[in-house]
């Protein structure tokens, strides 16, 4: 029925305590996931973007929404997770009893609309796993039951937040961009709303995002993406590949798009945009939600960012570790004492001449050292020196100046606009919000 890699998957990480609601006999090319937990409210306001995409594309996509909770949850969630099920339940049904013009505009949109009950009673998720990860994880395996593996297009996995908007193009922009650049994985273009109280915390938050992936971008490394849930997307077949989205309550979306990169290219799809919520959020223990409590309670100084010579010290380094070259673990340890001895007292606390040695041992050929490399310096281990060198030495700095510096290091095209909003701060160490935007748009376009 499946491809053999399918049913390998499916035979291993299936998950089947938990179905697709209706069954669907239908087959599609594309399927997005949409994890919600108390979500109501917001679950409309996302279908309602969604059904202004062309329905040229609706036929051949589903939209997997996956209510989920723990049985812990309170009763608030609860019954907010019960509204969505009965809202979703109606959709499906093409039944509209409240009489609502958007649910009209939405039942006739032509959206193939299924859910998976992760809510109600027996169905909740198990306690010591219950997240975005493993709600993620349960719909996408059963997206793969419902592809049709038949047709010469990509079957793409398209991963989504219920608090998000979408443009009327991403559909499209998403299925075409995998079939015509012959995509394997890619993140899609993000911009949170900037609205009510929250503005200058998102503003703050999506700064301090954009300026770290910026840092490796200049650095040269080849996790130099944002690792966002609402942008991900991927071939089944990368998916399976990297072994399938792992189960973590939060930072999901980080560690399966590390996995991701050790298999395939991690692409950008540039030309449409997902605009995740700026709402503070008890759903994940850190991430976009928590940062926005955290700056809204004022208990630290949020306007900090990494040392911008953090950066230079990383490129340094990956230019000589990254290159074609068989070298040695004493020469690459000596190099990196050249460069900056806390990145040689890195490289020990990581066990690196160990590990290397044995990768130099075991490794065949010099595509499976050019792999290894990259399996062993991965997108943790780049954070962790970044954070190694702030805590030894390099510490944190005013964001704005941490800006002018990179932005200045940064070869773009968008120098002259660079200075020029360097120039109207007027070195003041947190600007107006005006000015804060003027910063945060400049990177939205040079990223």
């Amino acid at each position: 029925m499946f491809p053999s890699g399918v049913e390998k998957y499916l035979s291993r990480f299936g998950l089947g305590k938990w179905k697709l609601e209706p069954p669907l006999n239908k087959k599609f090319t594309a399927a997005v996931v949409i994890p919600a937990i108390c979500e109501f409210e917001n679950i409309c306001q996302l279908l309602e973007s969604l059904s202004t995409n062309d329905k040229e594309y609706f036929d051949s996509t589903v939209f997997i929404f996956v209510i989920n909770n723990p049985f812990s949850s309170s009763k608030e969630v609860k019954a907010d997770n019960e509204k969505s099920i009965s809202l979703i339940r109606s959709i499906i049904r093409k039944e509209n009893s409240l009489n609502d013009d958007l649910i009209n505009k939405i039942i006739s949109s032509g959206m193939n609309i299924a859910m998976v009950d992760a809510s109600s009673f027996g169905n909740e998720l198990p306690e010591k796993e219950a997240g975005a990860g493993l709600a993620r994880k349960i719909g996408v395996n059963l997206a793969l039951t419902v592809f049709d593996y038949s047709s010469e297009d990509k079957k793409i996995i398209i991963s989504l937040d219920a608090d998000c908007i979408v443009e009327k193009n991403y559909l499209s922009e998403i299925v075409n961009s995998f079939n015509r650049r012959n995509l394997n994985a890619a993140v899609i273009n993000y911009a949170h709303e900037i609205s009510g109280e929250e503005s200058e915390a998102i503003i703050c938050y999506e700064i301090f995002l954009r300026y770290y992936e910026l840092g490796l971008k200049f650095a040269g490394s080849p996790f130099a993406f944002h690792a966002i849930g609402s942008t991900i997307t991927c071939n089944y077949e990368s998916y399976i590949k990297a072994g399938g989205m792992n189960k973590r309550k939060a930072g999901e979306d980080f560690y399966f798009l590390e996995k991701l990169a050790k298999v395939t290219s991690i692409d950008r799809i540039n030309g449409t945009t997902v605009h995740p919520s700026p709402r503070g959020s008890w759903r994940v223990p850190f991430g976009t939600g928590q940062r926005v409590n955290r700056f809204l309670s004022k208990t630290q100084n949020e306007y900090l960012l990494y040392e911008p010579n953090s950066f230079q010290i990383l490129k340094k380094w990956l230019e000589v570790f990254l290159h074609s070259g068989y070298f040695k673990t004493d020469f690459l340890i000596d190099t990196a004492d050249k460069i900056d001895k806390r990145l040689k007292d890195f490289l020990i606390d990581q066990n690196f001449m160990d590990d290397w040695n044995m990768i130099l041992i075991n490794s065949k050929s010099s595509d499976q050292i050019k792999q290894q490399k990259i399996n062993w310096f991965d997108g943790f281990k780049t954070m962790k020196l970044i954070h190694y060198l702030r805590d030894n030495g390099m510490p944190m700095v005013n964001m704005f100046d941490a800006l002018d510096e990179l932005l200045e290091m940064f070869d773009h095209e968008f120098s002259e606009e660079a200075k020029i909003v360097s120039a109207e701060r007027k070195n003041q160490p947190v600007p107006s919000i005006e000015i804060q935007m003027k910063y945060l748009n400049l990177l939205r376009i040079i990223l």
